[in-house]
């Protein structure tokens, strides 16, 4: 029987200095309402395709957690934890009561994503006092033809969403490296913005603490600020960084900001002797692009795109206190993401030599997820027309409502048994990736459910019917969706300043030892 514990033990083992990885394995939108500050976001329908990626060792101490008796999620995080301890975990504990007993313990819950890294950003704006201008005051210099240049620290498809106009895209891990090609004259004014807050400050902090001698701004609530000024937002941008080699000067900057911050710089032995540590968990980090990450690494490595390592590292980390290997290929960006991390409380590192150190990590272990049959998407159609076959979507559930197989219902894997319950008629499942599929099916006990080859994208290629039903799910259905962080980006300028609002009152909700976790420089 897997073990639980009390919110007060928890609390205690997050902050005792040893390892840990506490799992909310409640679906997205849930987790989304009201989580742990510490929590990473596992969900029940991702565990087994997500965990070993997220959590690599499987000796450490893992803690799930649901929202508790009485909520939707109620019983999830005993499941998740019996998947995870026959996957091998363990030391596999379950919350007592889940969110609802934390809270009742008087511990805080917090609303949002990604919360260690966007309070950590309204910290950092109060520590170094980053300069900030506001939507108004760059509409006015744009509007008068001031020179400066915009530059959005977003990942290239949130850039290509919606865009200030004239700003080019240079993901914040990409600041340091690209800023004078981008910039060549020292004397122009550069504003970093994002989408809100975080990394506008982080990506503006950066380009300061590195040195370089151009003004450098923030834009205050980023697109958002624009947005709520009433001012045109551009979509669709492809104006981005191109390709940049480091020189030695810029190199030394980065090495004297990594000295700032206490980063140790570790060679390919040492990483090989820590890999086989069963006492701690090891993350080795390619903080490069997308397309250098696809075009070659090193082997063991996760690609962690710097500036979204430091804006939503539980995307990436799931242990808490464990050893971050950081590498490049030129000797800039791990350093300046390191520098942050350590800030941020990571026990953070840069691998000597990066790409070219020769370093070679085994794979993490995946689990071998459960065969289903196939059929055809001709197959299929004839069987539903037969009445032979009850067809499921198992896709996001703002995916079914944009379109979906007619006829098919909708479900999730936390709900698939009670949703099926009585269901008589041979089960086929549909799924963008078929490992959420393979792995759903152990829900249903006893059936043998088929899955579609190729997906919805097979069923439309053979041309067969594919329909839309914009309320259904129900948004209370859509458990995996979180509206309050997505519908600020739909047109709804309401949500935008509830969500802005969200993030600046972030900082006041901490206890004590979740501030004393951070290592920013005093104010």
């Amino acid at each position: 029987m897997t073990a639980s514990i009390d919110a007060h033990t928890l609390k205690s083992w997050l902050h005792d200095g040893q390892e840990i990885a506490l799992l909310d394995v409640r679906e997205h939108g849930q987790y989304g309402e009201s989580h742990l500050f510490y929590a990473t976001p596992l969900p029940y329908s991702r565990l087994e395709l997500d965990v070993p990626r997220l959590v690599p060792r499987r000796q450490v101490r893992v803690v799930t957690y649901d929202g508790g008796e009485g909520d939707a999620s109620a019983g999830v995080a005993e499941r998740a934890a019996r998947r995870l301890e026959a996957l091998g975990y363990t030391r596999v504990a379950v919350l007592e009561g889940g969110a609802k007993a934390w809270s009742a313990a008087g511990y805080t819950l917090f609303a949002g994503v990604n919360l260690p890294s966007k309070t950590f950003g309204e910290l950092a704006e109060h520590a170094y006092g980053t300069p900030r201008i506001t939507a108004q005051q760059l509409a006015a210099r744009q509007a008068a033809g001031l020179p400066l240049v915009v530059l959005d620290g977003r990942p290239v498809s949130e850039f290509h969403k919606m865009n200030i106009p004239g700003a080019i895209c240079c993901p914040n891990g990409e600041l340091a490296l690209r800023v004078s090609r981008l910039v060549p004259d020292a004397a122009t004014p550069i504003v970093v913005n994002c989408a809100g807050r975080t990394r506008s400050i982080i990506g503006a902090q950066t380009l300061i603490n590195l040195g370089i001698p151009n003004p450098v701004y923030a834009l205050e609530n980023g697109t958002q600020g624009w947005y709520l000024a009433d001012l045109p937002l551009e979509h669709g941008g492809t104006q981005r960084y191109g390709d940049d080699s480091a020189s030695s000067a810029l190199q030394a900057q980065a090495r004297a900001l990594a000295e700032r911050f206490d980063v140790p710089e570790v060679d390919a032995d040492t990483v090989r002797t820590w890999s086989q540590d069963a006492a701690r968990t090891l993350f080795l980090c390619d903080v490069r692009t997308p397309e250098e990450f696809k075009a070659g690494s090193l082997p063991g490595a996760q690609h962690t795109p710097g500036g979204q390592l430091m804006q939503a590292g539980d995307q990436y980390v799931g242990v808490r206190g464990a050893r971050l290997v950081l590498f490049d290929s030129d000797g800039v960006r791990a350093p300046v993401v390191a520098s942050w991390l350590r800030q941020l409380g990571h026990d953070a590192c840069v691998l000597r030599g990066g790409l070219h150190s020769g370093l070679d990590l085994a794979p993490a272990q995946l689990p071998q997820a459960p065969a289903l049959a196939g059929i055809t998407a001709q197959a299929l159609h004839e069987r539903m027309r037969q009445g032979e076959v009850a067809v499921v979507d198992l896709r996001a559930g703002m995916k079914y409502r944009a379109g979906h197989i007619a006829g098919a219902r909708w479900s999730i894997r936390p709900c698939l048994a009670s949703d099926l319950a009585g269901e008589t008629r041979q089960i086929v499942l549909v799924a963008d990736e078929p490992g959420m599929a393979q792995w759903a099916a152990l829900e249903l006990q006893g059936a043998a459910p088929l899955l579609l080859e190729g997906g919805l994208a097979a069923w439309q290629q053979a041309g067969l019917p594919v329909q839309a039903t914009p309320d259904s799910p129900t948004d209370a259905e859509c458990i995996d969706y979180l509206f309050f962080v997505h519908d600020r980006h739909d047109g709804n300028k309401e949500a935008a300043r509830r969500y802005l609002a969200w993030e600046t009152g972030l900082v006041p909700q901490l206890d004590a030892q979740e501030l004393a976790a951070f290592r920013l420089p005093s104010a």
